[in-house]
């Protein structure tokens, strides 16, 4: 009897996941929760676009990918499936940060792959910032049924490790280097000969401003390995003033390391000072140049 009782329970059980067809599944180390009703997916996880990753902490300015590899369950028409994909990233405090109420658009046109990948992408950059933790949630749904299926993910933007900052009186929102030609934030301490590279500053706060201005100086120095110094330039600034509105939004001096033969790794320093006060900040970072 009790055999029968338990085998009675565990069809039940089978009976009603098959009708309602709902899954619900948790990545034990991203924390990555997923959750379908009507539309499964085989496989949900975090890549940088090529490579899986096992993490939920990114370099500000870091690229990744929420893939669903797999995921089926929507009805078909002429062969092809209708997704639509809302994306939203909220703060600790519940406030909206990114929304794109469907990456899919309209989806007119529909879609015929087999298997299915759908993908979300993230870069951890502004309005995202570092230092901070916030909530990822991706909503799908099948624009021709009722099917749905949800993942939320909280993750963590640091700033880059290979950055040194000192200041003195100076506050800032961010300070990260750019590449002009990969178009991207650089997250470690690589770049490349011959590439503008920007230091780039933002919402600079504390130096005297006078009339909307403020007189600052901004050297840039690069020593190589061996101490030899490949690049300074003392004040670029010189007489010129910055109005306080392009303090506040950013200010972006670059520097590139020509030729084809230097000793890594280069430190360069960038040094911002006003010239009415004690207020200054430097970055340091040091680079490999290849």
């Amino acid at each position: 009897m009790k055999y029968k009782m338990l085998v009675f329970t565990l069809s039940l059980s089978c009976l009603l996941s098959c009708q309602t067809n709902k899954t619900v599944k948790k990545d034990l180390v991203t924390g990555l929760i997923s959750q379908g009703n009507g539309i499964s997916c085989q496989e949900v996880n975090l890549s940088d676009g090529n490579s899986s990753l096992q993490r939920n902490t990114f370099v500000y300015g870091e690229k990744f990918h929420l893939n669903f590899n797999n995921i089926s369950g929507f009805k078909k028409v002429n062969n092809l499936v209708f997704p639509g994909m809302e994306l939203l990233v909220t703060g600790q405090k519940g406030d909206t940060i990114m929304h794109n109420p469907d990456l899919y658009g309209d989806g007119s046109s529909g879609i015929d792959i087999s298997p299915l990948l759908l993908q979300a992408k993230i870069t951890a950059a502004n309005p995202i910032h570092s230092n901070g933790t916030y909530t990822l949630n991706v909503n799908i749904w099948d624009k021709k049924s009722k099917g749905t299926f949800k993942s939320e993910i909280d993750f963590t933007v640091t700033p880059n490790k290979h950055l040194e900052i000192e200041n003195n009186s100076v506050l800032y929102d961010e300070i990260y280097l750019f590449s002009k030609e990969r178009n991207s934030v650089i997250t470690d301490n690589q770049a490349k000969f011959n590439e503008n590279i920007y230091m780039i500053f933002e919402g600079l706060e504390g130096f005297k401003i006078e009339d909307g201005k403020a007189n600052l100086g901004l050297s840039i120095m690069g020593t190589d390995s061996k101490g030899e110094i490949i690049l300074n330039e003392v004040d670029l600034v010189g007489d010129s003033t910055i109005e306080v509105n392009e303090l506040k939004n950013r200010l972006s001096p670059n520097f590139i390391f020509s030729g084809s033969n230097i000793e890594n790794p280069v430190t360069c320093e960038i040094t911002i000072w006003d010239k009415k006060s004690e207020s200054r900040i430097k970055a340091t970072v040091e680079l490999s140049i290849k």
